[in-house]
């Protein structure tokens, strides 16, 4: 009952938190939001007795990405005033192609982990059986989930290509 009470009411602050996140208006008060919604999603591992996770979304999340965006806010002048003009070398058309072709190919990962018979994670082979926490999380990840394992890893090395061009193109 205890670590019902504490889920329910760590999914409700983090709920909060997000809300904050994207409703504030202070950029350095919305990474501080962010900063706790990690937080609050690592206890929520803890009380779901994923420890490893926790130390990994503390490390990672709360950690690594929160410096990057916190450089970011530093590095963008948000005293500017918005650009009056268009781009002429936005090609629109081709990015929402884009767009709608991710679209789909997300859609067809859904369909095909949905449409596959779930294995057991307890027991995958007689050969390499799985102990602890973290062997289940590596063996499920690089076989049930490697699909999307492996779009997240093209999505941020997307972004990063991206923030790089981005942050080169005002140097």
């Amino acid at each position: 009952m205890a670590e019902a009470i504490a889920f329910y009411t760590l999914s409700i602050l983090i709920l909060g938190l997000g809300v904050a996140v994207i409703t504030t208006p202070r950029t350095v008060h919305s990474v501080v939001f962010l900063v706790l919604n990690f937080l609050c999603v690592a206890v929520l591992y803890v009380v779901l007795r994923a420890e490893f996770l926790a130390v990994i979304q503390i490390l990672v999340y709360a950690g690594g990405i929160v410096v990057l965006y916190l450089f970011v806010v530093m590095l963008v002048n948000l005293k500017r005033q918005p650009e009056e003009h268009q781009d002429p070398r936005r090609l629109a058309k081709i990015g929402l192609g884009l767009s709608g072709a991710m679209l789909v190919e997300l859609a067809a990962i859904v369909v095909y982990s949905y449409s596959r018979e779930p294995s057991s994670v307890t027991a995958p082979s007689p050969a390499f059986p799985v102990q602890g926490n973290v062997e289940q999380l590596g063996w499920l990840l690089y076989t049930d989930y490697l699909i999307p394992f492996e779009v997240a890893s093209v999505l941020l090395l997307v972004a990063m290509v991206g923030a790089i061009i981005l942050a080169r193109r005002e140097l």
